[in-house]
């Protein structure tokens, strides 16, 4: 199985500090652009027959591989048409040494160069890009929007901030997009996501060693990160030492608890637990079997329930309601300083007066807002990972802002972006089936930033295997088929 390090997320500039601490270590610059340019060139033989070529290179490093991976392809037959932004006598360094190279005419870059051309390879600018693109460079990403033809992108889309995923001004979307050593953050989250179509990471020749001296706090969510503290059954084990998980229901939209419960239960929580208001008791209990279900009359039943220690994880939000009974219930199991996860309406609840949420936070916690919910309690800018990120530092809690790219953020500044849910989980329901798996994993001891990163993914992997015509149930059912490949890789990990 890979390791955690083969999931790290590099921003531009811990790029930039990947490659200056493999040159140091004796990795010459010019062979680590001659294998970048090359794996370009290979990626576009390996899936399309010789057509006319137009490569547009920038006056950078990016360019410098554009340059090569022209070199390669004319070597292989095709018809190649090179333009660069910019004189060649201005590039400098490794790119100057494989411009040299080149011994076909340089063009100038603009929409002009693609006229003709069957496939285009975007080289302009890689993904530490800080400022809008303009000029012709504008105009060429321009024409590549409208010309309709396969795009190869270097590095990024041209346009794409490599660290946000923010467009800058333009970018055009890619078929193929080849980067190298390690996926930048902006392949995952959108728009940049959206525009890099599909992404090939390859090896050039940068050490992963170099990785302890840059300590990414950044990675893809997947198993490397969290499979080795799983909390598998134990052959010694019984149910009372899984956890025991609390659902609080709410009066009206019973289906939302309902399927937290169940998603708590089938993720392998010992016991669950659901608090039903008394008018709505026989509902729950009419649809609920391996779930018990207590019915709640007042404030002082539901105390009652978290009087009981062995209640080790208490989850409350879906389909709650937005009155103060909600309110109440909230602070009260977060004093239990137990682990809490709080969604939908356990957030909401506390627009008016989010500090008291974040004040009432006393152990672990794990928040699973969408953009509305979030923006009710957090005043927090910039892009969604910073964004994250300041808010898991302002509440105390891990947060899970959800979206097609999901991103959980720890207080203390780890993060995750999630890239393997399927848009079938746009789905009503699915947001409820996912606090329901934090919560599950929570009550068997998992750590709130391991929970809600495997729950995630969990989640994900089950939607995905289920495919067309998911709805939120279906994520429940599909678990234990998700948990069995998920076995078969730890078992398969090397120990030790």
């Amino acid at each position: 199985m890979p390791s955690a390090d083969d999931n790290a997320l590099l921003t531009p500039a811990e790029m930039a500090a990947a490659d200056r601490a493999a040159i140091a270590g004796g990795v010459a610059g010019v062979r680590l652009m001659e294998t970048a340019g090359r794996a370009v060139a290979e990626t576009v033989l390996e899936r399309w027959s010789p057509r006319p070529v137009a490569v547009l290179c920038g006056p950078g490093n990016n360019g410098g591989d554009g340059f090569v991976a022209a070199r390669y392809l004319a070597a292989a037959g095709w018809p190649v048409r090179l333009g660069l932004l910019g004189e060649r006598a201005a590039l400098a360094g490794d790119a100057a040494h494989h411009a040299a190279l080149w011994r076909e005419p340089v063009l100038p870059l603009g929409p002009e160069l693609l006229q003709g051309a069957e496939l285009a390879i975007d080289a302009i600018f890689g993904a530490g890009l800080s400022r809008p693109v303009e000029g012709r460079a504008r105009a060429a990403i321009d024409a590549m929007v409208a010309g309709g033809r396969p795009i190869v992108a270097v590095d990024v889309p041209s346009g794409v901030d490599g660290a946000t995923g923010a467009v800058l001004g333009a970018a055009a979307p890619a078929t193929v997009t080849v980067t190298f050593f390690r996926k930048k953050p902006g392949h995952l989250l959108l728009p940049g996501r959206l525009l890099a179509g599909e992404v090939v990471l390859v090896d050039i020749g940068i050490p992963a060693r170099v990785l302890a001296t840059i300590a990414p706090r950044t990675h893809e969510n997947g198993p490397p990160l969290w499979l080795d503290g799983y909390p598998w059954p134990r052959l010694d084990g019984h149910k009372y030492r899984r956890g025991h998980a609390l659902v609080a229901g709410g009066a009206v939209m019973t289906g939302a608890a309902r399927l937290a419960a169940r998603a708590a239960l089938r993720i392998g929580a010992g016991l669950v637990t659901l608090a039903a208001p008394a008018a709505a008791w026989p509902v729950y209990a009419a649809a609920l079997t391996g779930v018990i279900v207590q019915r709640v009359a007042t404030a002082a039943d539901f105390a009652a329930l978290l009087g009981d220690a062995r209640r080790n994880a208490i989850l409350l939000g879906p389909g709650a309601g937005t009155t103060p009974e909600t309110r109440a219930a909230v602070l009260a199991a977060l004093a239990t300083a137990r682990a809490v996860a709080l969604d939908a309406d356990a957030l909401t609840v506390f627009a008016d007066d989010p500090a008291a949420l974040f004040r009432a936070v006393a152990g672990p916690c794990v928040m699973t807002p969408h953009e509305g919910e979030f923006q009710r309690l957090f005043a927090v800018g910039g892009d969604k990972l910073a964004r994250a990120r300041a808010a898991a530092r302002q509440s105390g809690a891990v947060v899970l802002l959800k979206g097609a790219d999901t991103v959980i953020a720890a207080p203390d500044g780890r993060a995750v972006v999630n890239a393997n849910a399927p848009p079938d989980l746009a789905t009503a329901g699915s947001g409820d089936v996912l606090s329901g798996l934090v919560t599950g994993l929570l009550a068997q001891g998992l750590d709130p930033f391991r929970a809600a990163c495997a729950a995630c993914w969990l989640h994900g992997d089950a939607a995905d295997r289920f495919g067309p015509g998911l709805i939120a149930e279906d994520i429940i059912e599909t678990l234990p088929q998700t948990l069995g490949g998920l076995k078969r890789v730890a078992r398969a990990a090397p120990q030790g």
